[in-house]
């Protein structure tokens, strides 16, 4: 028995405690920031959405004229945070890829949206001492090969109505 209890023993100091973080991969540190950002935005918190851009991140929306710059898209995004209600993207699924430095990291994400219904993103991260850190993010809407026809005549019709304005 006293082998048997000193087994025990051994097991048990073995397992890391509950209240320790388990050691991470670089692919879950990126998926947590993702899951972290897209979470920030559901609950409205400006601050730490925000807070994973780079200074100089580029976001780019589903319009052709959404280019803006991390400060350009919190002045666009505020008062959706201010309401209280910005808005909810959740990643189905997603792919993470790494530059052979390990100090950059690009990804592509499905993502389900109740307001746009199916959307992608994808974008490039970039290691800032310890934390990953969003670079740019750009935002689109699949559309199926069977509706682009479809999709391409209504875009250059609401182009040409756009010039004529």
């Amino acid at each position: 028995m006293p082998t048997a209890a000193l087994l025990c023993l051994a097991l048990l100091t073995a397992t890391p405690d509950a209240g320790t973080p388990a050691a991470t991969t670089p692919t879950a540190a990126v998926n947590a920031v993702l899951d972290d950002w897209h979470k920030a935005a559901a609950q409205a918190d400006e601050a730490r959405y925000f807070g994973h851009f780079t200074p100089d991140a580029v976001y780019l929306g589903t319009d052709a004229t959404e280019r803006w710059t991390r400060d350009e898209f919190r002045a666009w995004a505020k008062p959706y945070f201010s309401k209280g209600k910005a808005w909810s993207f959740t990643a189905v699924s997603r792919h993470v890829s790494f530059s052979k430095d390990g100090a950059v990291a690009w990804f592509d994400e499905a993502l389900a949206t109740p307001n746009m219904g199916p959307a992608r993103g994808s974008g490039v991260l970039v290691k800032d001492g310890g934390t990953w850190k969003i670079a740019q993010y750009n935002l689109s809407i699949p559309i199926p090969n069977d509706l682009m026809d479809d999709f391409k005549a209504r875009i250059e019709a609401h182009a040409k109505k756009q010039k004529g304005k």
